[in-house]
């Protein structure tokens, strides 16, 4: 099993990246924001709890969020691996994700970091934009206020991993396949050890 926490700012290419590697490699995608809609859309009692902060515009506690990471895990106990999208945010996250591994006799083997030029994520979040209608990826000052707050809070997560060498920066420029290619050899060199 190999589990892997893809990394990045707004407009990194996670989302592709991850569909893709999910694909090549069998593994379980799972995008915290997806798993967030599921379960408001669907009412469940971990949806609604996460309602209740939404609507007041609190952030979500990290038990409830778990909780819903744990629920999609246990979805798919013949699992190759999981590629986790969106978490760890924190470092108490990546605790969390760690102790839920653990229970399942697994461990996250690496965060792969796409690494981007603040302008070129600015462009690809405008382009974006244009095509999803989405309002946050429309304005050029909102796109670079995200990118601040994300190196402000998430970027503490790097150091998490690179504390137990499972931390990887990956150059997040040029074709989606080029990407891909540089995400693969990371991931091919963890196969290897595995088998």
């Amino acid at each position: 099993m190999i589990n892997l926490v893809l990394f990045g700012s707004p407009g990194a290419g996670k989302g592709t990246q991850a569909e893709r590697l999910q694909k090549k490699y069998n593994l379980i995608h799972i995008s915290t924001g997806d798993v967030f809609r599921y379960n408001i859309k669907n009412k469940t009692e971990l949806g609604k709890l996460a309602k209740t902060y939404i609507d007041e515009g609190q952030l979500v506690p990290d038990a409830v969020t778990i909780d819903m990471l744990r629920s999609e895990v246990d979805k798919h106990p013949q699992a190759k691996g999981f590629i986790f999208d969106g978490f760890p945010r924190t470092t108490a996250q990546a605790e969390d994700l760690d102790n839920l591994m653990s229970e399942k006799g697994a461990a996250i083997n690496a965060m792969l970091a796409l690494e981007v030029e603040d302008d070129i994520l600015v462009q690809r979040l405008l382009e974006r934009g244009k095509i999803s209608g989405r309002k946050d990826d429309a304005n050029e000052e909102i796109i670079r206020k995200r990118l601040e707050v994300y190196y402000q809070q998430t970027e503490i997560v790097k150091s998490y991993y690179q504390k137990s060498n499972k931390f990887f920066s990956i150059d997040g420029e040029g074709s989606i396949e080029e990407i891909t290619e540089r995400l693969s050899e990371v991931i091919d060199s963890f196969l290897k050890k595995v088998s």
